[in-house]
């Protein structure tokens, strides 16, 4: 069974943050789909895989010399018709969410920035003149509902929802510049729900019954979401159930 039906064949998909939890999820759901030719799962760790689908490489999305070196060993094999962004921090490196004002410092601020802003941002400055440019070609990162002004309805978590919504804003960005030039690019954002992983293993305790997802369901739902969308969908944020979420 094939996620990607709006795709043409052999495709080459190329996962950031590919050596665990969603993203690990995602290089499977892509060897497992026949259409599928070729997955590059780029990781610090450089994770292996067992399938002769998937070519890793080791990538540091901190380093700009180490995206631009990534981008300059995946132009020899051809363009990319789908790139996933699927990283983020909430917390670790020293920071967690903030639940009040007096909980913010600069440490908090600067970290999630640059893992969960900068690093997506630099990702593509190098990755999507890569893409296919004649036929659909989608270019995601993972957000989060969160990250939604406009649906803000608890406060908290400063750093995270600030440095979500600032994603979203580079997101929009692009879709606009890019889409000048090539009219079948759809660049979005994507909210996983919460994912029973490292991230929000804190944060579980509160999750409605049946909305805590594993990263199975999770990466093949958002897979679908990316198969789903079109040019007209470019710039905006959906959910892993393909609702589009407001800014």
């Amino acid at each position: 069974m094939t996620l990607f039906k709006s795709f043409p064949d052999d495709l080459r998909v190329a996962i950031i943050g590919a050596s665990g939890g969603i993203g690990a999820a995602m290089v499977d759901a892509c060897v497992a789909d026949p259409k599928v030719a070729r997955v590059h799962a780029l990781s610090r760790q450089g994770r292996s895989h067992p399938s002769p689908k998937v070519a890793n490489l080791t990538f540091d999305f901190t380093d700009e010399a180490s995206i631009e070196a990534a981008a300059v060993a995946l132009k020899e094999v051809g363009p990319l018709d789908i790139v996933i962004v699927a990283t983020g921090l909430l917390h670790g490196q020293g920071i967690a969410p903030e639940k009040n004002l007096r909980a913010l410092s600069y440490d908090g601020f600067e970290v999630s920035y640059k893992t969960n802003v900068v690093g997506p941002a630099m990702t593509a400055k190098y990755f999507l003149p890569l893409m296919r440019r004649d036929e659909k070609a989608v270019f995601a990162a993972l957000s989060a509902r969160v990250g939604s002004i406009s649906d803000n309805r608890l406060g908290g978590w400063y750093a995270y929802r600030a440095s979500k919504a600032a994603l979203n804003m580079v997101l929009k960005n692009l879709s606009i510049e890019h889409g000048r030039r090539f009219k079948e690019a759809v660049i979005i954002g994507l909210h996983p729900g919460t994912v029973d992983t490292a991230l929000s293993e804190q944060f579980q305790g509160n999750v409605p019954e049946g909305k805590l997802f594993t990263p199975e369901f999770s990466a093949e739902h958002l897979l679908k979401v990316v198969d789903q969308v079109s040019p007209k969908d470019t710039g905006n944020l959906f959910a892993w159930d393909g609702e589009q979420i407001p800014f």
